[in-house]
């Protein structure tokens, strides 16, 4: 295995009627020897492009991208020691499940013994030693995408590269193959690069994750910190589900005021925001920080805003309720034992200690401290 390296890679194309565009600026970032690195973002941000780069499949306008200690700018993608797993698997209809497997092993001219070896042994981890012999039309959307994971096994390579191979799935199996993905990365101690648009799925499967946006990376970080401690409003936005609320919001005389409520700030954090004291601020909180005044914490028996219900979503294990904090809606993730209905006044309680505070101008994270 090998680590990946991007040094100031850049893509830029070129269009007839829009002129030419960047679809990733000034990429850098590590990922290490046998590390599981998730992209993530929305469509257009840049996450595939960059997966294509490293395969070869894409070439960077400028910038060096190195696998292992090879600069590859100039290799041929079989070249590259890579594996490509796609999102429509890419299986061939005609072959075999063990044709398919050890197709590429065949192309490379190796050893019978060895390609044989080598396609049980995949098989055996993938759970697929009782469908060789099926064509992939007689498999289900899972058992098809295990094939094609077990195609790049079976290459044994560098660096296997995914690209958004869950999305065609359903929610159930996309649950069970992310356990999967997992225990194989473990078990495989394989050097993964992962994209994906579903910031669940890059949590869950991630040891570090880049988030991107219109090309840029936003943060590259351990889920945690992402989650704790977000460089932007984008990343903050982005990673959770429901997404971290924002309000608006204005310092004075040591105080951020909301419309309904003011919350007391503490020295500490007053000289930190000393630079917004009489400006406008934006205040964000995770969803599971904002409580029904009923359930809250003593962190968040304080603070508190009385507010009208306008959708409730019963999700079983826990409620939603949203409300508005002056024009913008408020998610709180509320216990299922509570009676909130729509249209009901109710008093939110909000976390002193969960608090985030940002930049209106340019969306940054300002500091993050804790309420009295």
């Amino acid at each position: 295995m090998a680590q990946v390296v991007f040094k100031n890679v850049r893509k830029e194309y070129v269009d007839e009627k829009r002129g030419s565009f960047t679809a990733v600026a000034d990429s850098n970032f590590v990922i290490e020897d046998k590390e599981f690195v998730v992209f993530v973002g929305p469509s257009g941000c840049g996450k595939t492009t960059s997966l294509r780069m490293i395969a070869g499949l894409e070439k960077q306008t400028s910038g060096d991208i190195y696998i292992g200690d090879r600069v590859v700018n100039q290799m041929h993608p079989k070249d590259r020691d890579i594996a490509m797993v796609f999102q429509d698997y890419a299986l061939y209809p005609h072959m075999t499940i063990k044709e398919n497997l050890s197709f590429g092993l065949r192309n490379l001219k190796r050893p019978k013994d060895e390609i044989e070896r080598k396609v049980n042994e995949a098989s055996t981890i993938l759970g697929l030693d009782a469908l060789l012999d099926r064509k992939p039309k007689e498999l289900s959307g899972g058992q098809r995408q295990r094939v094609a994971v077990g195609r790049a096994i079976v290459r044994n390579p560098q660096v296997f590269l995914f690209d958004e191979p869950l999305s065609n799935l359903d929610a159930k199996l996309r649950i069970q193959m992310r356990v999967e993905l997992a225990e194989l990365h473990k078990r495989l101690g394989a050097t993964i690069v992962y994209v994906t648009h579903d910031q669940v799925e890059a949590m869950t499967l991630g040891e570090r994750i880049v988030v991107m946006n219109q090309g840029l990376i936003q943060q590259v970080a351990s889920p945690t910190v992402l989650y704790n401690e977000p460089n932007n409003m984008f990343v903050a936005g982005f990673i959770g589900s429901p997404a971290m609320n924002f309000m608006d919001a204005r310092i004075d005389n040591g105080k951020a005021h909301v419309e309904g409520a003011s919350f007391a700030l503490s020295d500490e954090l007053a000289k930190g925001l000393k630079a917004y004291e009489g400006k406008s601020i934006v205040m964000g909180i995770r969803p599971e920080h904002v409580y029904g005044e009923e359930f809250a914490p003593p962190s968040a028996s304080e603070h508190k805003i009385r507010a009208v219900v306008q959708v409730v979503e019963n999700l079983g294990a826990e409620n939603l309720l949203y409300f508005k904090v002056g024009q913008r809606m408020v998610t709180a993730r509320v216990h299922p034992e509570t009676d909130a209905a729509v249209g009901q006044m109710k008093l939110f309680a909000f976390d002193r200690n969960k608090l985030h505070f940002f930049d209106p101008e340019t969306e940054a994270r300002i500091v993050i401290g804790k309420l009295p």
